[in-house]
Protein backbone atom coordinates (compact mmCIF):
# COMPACT_ATOMS: atom_id res chain seq x y z
CA UNK A 1 0.00 0.00 0.00
CA UNK A 2 1.46 3.33 -1.04
CA UNK A 3 1.35 6.48 1.06
CA UNK A 4 -0.60 9.29 -0.59
CA UNK A 5 -0.86 11.42 2.56
CA UNK A 6 1.19 14.19 0.95
CA UNK A 7 -1.60 14.60 -1.62
CA UNK A 8 -4.32 14.64 1.02
CA UNK A 9 -2.50 17.49 2.80
CA UNK A 10 -2.76 19.63 -0.33
CA UNK A 11 -6.34 20.65 0.25
CA UNK A 12 -6.96 23.34 -2.35
CA UNK A 13 -4.84 25.56 -4.58
CA UNK A 14 -5.94 28.64 -2.66
CA UNK A 15 -5.05 27.28 0.78
CA UNK A 16 -1.50 26.30 -0.15
CA UNK A 17 -0.77 28.69 -3.00
CA UNK A 18 -0.61 25.71 -5.38
CA UNK A 19 0.33 26.34 -9.00
CA UNK A 20 -2.31 25.55 -11.63
CA UNK A 21 -2.02 21.92 -12.76
CA UNK A 22 -3.46 21.33 -16.21
CA UNK A 23 -1.88 17.97 -16.96
CA UNK A 24 0.00 14.86 -15.97
CA UNK A 25 2.85 13.70 -18.20
CA UNK A 26 4.12 10.14 -17.88
CA UNK A 27 7.76 9.34 -18.60
CA UNK A 28 10.16 6.42 -18.44
CA UNK A 29 13.72 6.47 -17.14
CA UNK A 30 14.92 4.76 -20.36
CA UNK A 31 16.77 2.19 -18.28
CA UNK A 32 17.10 -1.57 -18.70
CA UNK A 33 15.02 -3.91 -16.53
CA UNK A 34 18.13 -4.87 -14.55
CA UNK A 35 18.68 -1.26 -13.44
CA UNK A 36 16.75 -0.96 -10.20
CA UNK A 37 17.14 2.76 -9.69
CA UNK A 38 14.99 5.36 -8.01
CA UNK A 39 14.54 9.06 -7.39
CA UNK A 40 17.98 9.49 -5.80
CA UNK A 41 19.85 8.19 -8.85
CA UNK A 42 17.69 10.18 -11.26
CA UNK A 43 18.23 13.30 -9.15
CA UNK A 44 22.00 12.74 -9.43
CA UNK A 45 21.69 12.50 -13.22
CA UNK A 46 19.64 15.69 -13.38
CA UNK A 47 21.67 17.73 -10.90
CA UNK A 48 25.22 16.52 -11.60
CA UNK A 49 24.75 15.54 -15.24
CA UNK A 50 22.44 18.31 -16.46
CA UNK A 51 23.26 21.04 -13.95
CA UNK A 52 19.64 21.35 -12.84
CA UNK A 53 18.66 22.44 -9.33
CA UNK A 54 16.68 19.27 -8.56
CA UNK A 55 15.20 16.10 -10.04
CA UNK A 56 12.93 17.00 -12.96
CA UNK A 57 10.08 14.61 -12.08
CA UNK A 58 7.58 15.02 -9.27
CA UNK A 59 7.19 11.26 -8.80
CA UNK A 60 9.28 8.18 -9.58
CA UNK A 61 7.97 4.61 -9.52
CA UNK A 62 10.82 2.14 -9.06
CA UNK A 63 10.96 -1.44 -10.41
CA UNK A 64 9.40 -2.83 -7.24
CA UNK A 65 6.46 -0.44 -7.59
CA UNK A 66 7.43 1.83 -4.72
CA UNK A 67 6.31 5.42 -5.19
CA UNK A 68 9.13 7.87 -4.51
CA UNK A 69 8.66 11.61 -4.15
CA UNK A 70 10.81 13.74 -6.45
CA UNK A 71 10.42 17.47 -6.87
CA UNK A 72 7.73 19.08 -4.71
CA UNK A 73 4.54 19.26 -6.80
CA UNK A 74 4.10 22.88 -5.74
CA UNK A 75 7.22 23.61 -7.80
CA UNK A 76 7.50 23.66 -11.58
CA UNK A 77 9.06 20.46 -12.90
CA UNK A 78 11.77 19.95 -15.50
CA UNK A 79 10.49 17.01 -17.50
CA UNK A 80 8.85 18.17 -20.75
CA UNK A 81 10.19 21.17 -22.63
CA UNK A 82 7.53 23.86 -22.95
CA UNK A 83 5.06 22.03 -20.67
CA UNK A 84 6.61 22.11 -17.21
CA UNK A 85 4.86 25.15 -15.75
CA UNK A 86 1.43 23.56 -15.36
CA UNK A 87 2.03 19.79 -15.31
CA UNK A 88 3.08 17.01 -12.99
CA UNK A 89 5.80 14.66 -14.24
CA UNK A 90 5.73 10.97 -13.32
CA UNK A 91 8.69 8.73 -14.21
CA UNK A 92 8.32 4.94 -14.32
CA UNK A 93 11.70 3.20 -14.08
CA UNK A 94 12.46 1.04 -17.12
CA UNK A 95 11.24 1.53 -20.65
CA UNK A 96 14.08 0.03 -22.71
CA UNK A 97 15.28 -3.53 -23.23
CA UNK A 98 18.80 -4.85 -22.74
CA UNK A 99 19.78 -3.46 -26.16
CA UNK A 100 18.46 0.02 -25.41
CA UNK A 101 15.38 -0.40 -27.63
CA UNK A 102 12.14 1.11 -26.30
CA UNK A 103 10.14 -1.60 -24.51
CA UNK A 104 7.05 -1.76 -22.38
CA UNK A 105 8.72 -3.84 -19.66
CA UNK A 106 7.14 -2.53 -16.49
CA UNK A 107 6.28 -4.77 -13.56
CA UNK A 108 2.77 -5.43 -12.32
CA UNK A 109 3.62 -3.53 -9.14
CA UNK A 110 4.66 -0.51 -11.23
CA UNK A 111 1.40 -0.60 -13.19
CA UNK A 112 -0.62 -0.81 -9.96
CA UNK A 113 1.25 2.10 -8.39
CA UNK A 114 0.93 4.21 -11.55
CA UNK A 115 -2.81 3.58 -11.68
CA UNK A 116 -3.25 4.43 -7.99
CA UNK A 117 -1.15 7.59 -8.25
CA UNK A 118 -2.95 8.82 -11.38
CA UNK A 119 -6.31 8.18 -9.69
CA UNK A 120 -5.23 10.06 -6.56
CA UNK A 121 -4.04 12.99 -8.68
CA UNK A 122 -7.15 13.01 -10.89
CA UNK A 123 -9.47 13.26 -7.92
CA UNK A 124 -7.48 15.84 -5.98
CA UNK A 125 -8.75 19.38 -5.55
CA UNK A 126 -5.74 21.04 -7.14
CA UNK A 127 -6.20 19.66 -10.68
CA UNK A 128 -7.71 22.19 -13.09
CA UNK A 129 -10.95 21.16 -14.80
CA UNK A 130 -10.31 19.72 -18.24
CA UNK A 131 -6.83 18.48 -17.27
CA UNK A 132 -5.06 15.95 -19.50
CA UNK A 133 -2.92 12.85 -19.03
CA UNK A 134 -0.38 12.16 -21.77
CA UNK A 135 2.90 10.46 -22.44
CA UNK A 136 6.14 12.34 -23.02
CA UNK A 137 5.97 11.05 -26.60
CA UNK A 138 2.94 13.29 -27.17
CA UNK A 139 5.27 16.28 -26.84
CA UNK A 140 8.50 15.00 -28.39
CA UNK A 141 9.82 12.53 -30.94
CA UNK A 142 10.95 10.18 -28.14
CA UNK A 143 9.33 6.79 -27.50
CA UNK A 144 9.05 7.66 -23.79
CA UNK A 145 7.23 6.21 -21.87
CA UNK A 146 7.36 3.18 -24.23
CA UNK A 147 3.62 2.53 -24.07
CA UNK A 148 0.48 4.22 -25.38
CA UNK A 149 -0.84 6.28 -22.47
CA UNK A 150 -4.27 6.80 -24.03
CA UNK A 151 -4.74 3.03 -24.53
CA UNK A 152 -3.67 2.43 -20.94
CA UNK A 153 -6.10 5.07 -19.65
CA UNK A 154 -8.90 3.26 -21.51
CA UNK A 155 -7.99 -0.04 -19.82
CA UNK A 156 -8.17 1.51 -16.34
CA UNK A 157 -11.39 3.39 -17.04
CA UNK A 158 -9.99 6.91 -17.27
CA UNK A 159 -10.00 7.30 -21.05
CA UNK A 160 -12.52 9.09 -23.08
Amino acid sequence: MQDYEHLKRLKTKKEINMRKIKGIIIHCSATKPSMDIGADEIKDWHVKGNGWSDIGYHYVINRGGTLEIGRDIKKTGAHTKGHNKDTIGICVVGGVDDNGTPANNYTLNQWNTLENLVNELCFSDFMESGFYIKGHNNFSSKACPSFDVQDWLETIGLGG
